[in-house]
């Protein structure tokens, strides 16, 4: 991979909320991983294996400052906050959730998955807008532990 597209994949990986992206060809294969503020860069090939590091210019935008548990998008979509339009939000600010309990839905791929909640605890932030696209593993809401 020439160092212009590895650029590339540098930056799309900065401006996602992606944490790893793997390209595998013939001979070689390269690795971009996003941890913290540093993102790594591993290529290997029959001649052995070369890193490059790149500190990154800024804070992973989607990492709340708050102390507390997220609840993290399953998979890649679109959220929303309630089953349609007219019905209220699964979950507000200050609600009580439990392990199971639907806190979402994501639309991928014309179908809706209902997303239950992984923990239990106090909602203390929605980190994405309604009808808002999200990645594998972004930040949905903050929740306080109990």
């Amino acid at each position: 991979m020439r160092f212009k597209k590895l650029k590339e994949v540098i930056k799309i990986l900065e401006e996602s909320n992606i944490e790893e992206i793997e390209i595998k060809g013939l001979f070689r294969s390269v690795r971009v991983s996003k941890k913290a503020t540093t993102i790594t860069a591993s290529t290997g090939s029959s001649q052995g294996q070369k890193e490059i590091i790149i500190e990154a210019s800024q804070k992973n935008k989607n990492t709340p400052d708050d102390e507390g548990t997220n609840i993290k998008a399953p998979m890649v979509g679109t959220f929303y906050n309630a089953s349609s339009p007219e019905t209220p939000p699964y979950i507000n600010i200050g609600d009580k959730v439990t392990t199971g309990k639907i806190v979402c839905v994501i639309e991928a791929m014309k179908v809706m998955n209902e997303i239950e909640s992984d923990v239990s605890g106090t909602i203390k932030k929605v980190l994405v807008k309604n009808e808002e696209a999200v990645e594998y593993g972004q930040p949905l809401f903050l929740v306080e532990p109990e």
